[in-house]
């Protein structure tokens, strides 16, 4: 079957960006198989989907849960879905219904929600706890100095599993810049790995997007995020 031109284009984006996460493990010392590429479908057609699906990806990554669950019935089941975006605790039901992961647990009273569904449906729901690394008021996440706190909260609720540490980096002119911002997250992970708490196991860390990807890959990295790099520019 001829594959569209835009199809072509998603999958040799994915190639390039393959061969990229490669070649930063490679060069950090590490095994390129340790990393997970998140293709982030936000605003993007299901046939752009299914076409990175076609070249080999299985981890999608939404922002909105009302946009996600228009998609999750339209691709196979094998896809494993990750919410990425700020979760309201109205809207965390429906996220546990479809998300392997929740990327973006930044509070209590959030944690309180995810820890009662999971309860309810008697499963743990996986989840990596948000530090805004940079302390952008304009972003989500807890800061720094409050993330070790907030992980022994919730190692207290039986029905969450915490799975690691996400983080957006600050925008800076060239990926190396940011390094500084996943070193620290490193250190964080490594800190609170320490602590041996319950339900708490510092297996991912999700840092790194299109354009910081590779400098995220050489400070430990194991979940990276990938929109633009993929799919090109987001359609509105």
């Amino acid at each position: 079957m001829v594959k569209s031109d835009r199809a072509q284009q998603i999958g040799e984006a994915i190639k390039r960006i393959q061969d990229q996460i490669a070649t930063a493990a490679v060069r950090a010392g590490r095994d390129p198989s340790e990393i997970t590429l998140v293709a982030v479908s936000k605003n993007q057609e299901i046939e752009a989907i299914l076409a990175a699906y076609e070249f080999g990806l299985r981890d999608f990554g939404e922002n909105r849960v009302q946009e996600a669950l228009t998609k999750v019935s339209a691709v196979p089941a094998d896809v494993n879905w990750h919410f990425l975006g700020q979760l309201q605790r109205n809207k965390a039901r429906k996220a546990a219904e479809f998300a392997a992961l929740i990327h973006s647990l930044d509070r209590p009273a959030l944690a309180e929600t995810l820890n009662r569904i999971g309860a309810e449906q008697g499963r743990q729901i996986a989840v990596l706890v948000e530090v805004n690394i940079g302390e952008e008021p304009s972003k989500g996440g807890v800061y720094p100095d409050q993330a070790v706190d907030l992980v022994e909260q919730l190692a207290g609720y039986a029905h969450l599993a915490i799975k690691g540490l996400m983080t957006v980096a600050p925008l800076v002119a060239q990926p190396d810049q940011a390094r500084p911002f996943f070193a620290r997250m490193r250190e964080l992970a490594v800190k609170i790995a320490e602590l041996k708490l319950p339900n708490v196991a510092m297996e991912i860390l999700s840092m790194g997007m299109t354009g910081d990807f590779t400098a995220a890959i050489a400070e430990g990295s194991t979940l990276v995020r990938i929109g633009e790099g993929i799919f090109g520019p987001r359609r509105q």
